[in-house]
């Protein structure tokens, strides 16, 4: 249940990275959520009453939605624009559908480091205020622990 609440957490982030679990889960609880709102509405206030209620929890959830669907879309290095897909009628959903159903970057990119498995170490290898290169931390050899020289810069 924590993957439906953590996108409604982020009730409006559209920047980031999604995993494919956290996207799938929300919406398989999603789709649960508004069945059941539908059935009970249904039954206890009547058809058309019942489907006025399921429209207004699709409303209220309608921007966790398109941040989770955008965020995942970004975990394939892809920008939010390709929602965009939902417009055009089975061909768009197909891709779409594809698209969200792909493996995330392994790595870091565009959108952010991975959410699965964060980067280790920084991606920041200079310094932001005068560009010199950061030192790595020291490296030591498996077999002696001694430490090694840090890796030269290639030729420029």
């Amino acid at each position: 249940m924590h993957w439906y609440t953590d996108v409604i957490r982020k009730y409006a982030v559209f920047n980031g990275r999604a995993a494919r679990p956290e996207f799938w889960w929300f919406v398989l609880y999603n789709l649960i959520i508004a069945a059941v709102i539908n059935l009970v509405a249904g039954i206890i206030v009547g058809r058309s009453s019942g489907q006025v209620v399921g429209d207004l929890y699709s409303l209220a959830v309608l921007l966790p939605s398109l941040g989770v669907g955008i965020r995942r879309l970004h975990d394939t290095n892809r920008t939010g624009w390709w929602y965009l897909l939902v417009f055009l009628p089975i061909i768009g959903w197909i891709v779409l559908i594809v698209f969200l159903a792909m493996a995330g970057d392994s790595g870091s990119n565009n959108y952010g480091s991975n959410p699965q498995n964060p980067d280790p170490e920084p991606a920041l290898h200079f310094d932001p205020q005068t560009g010199e290169r950061l030192s790595p931390a020291p490296r030591f050899d498996p077999q002696t622990g001694q430490p090694l020289a840090p890796p030269s810069d290639p030729p420029s």
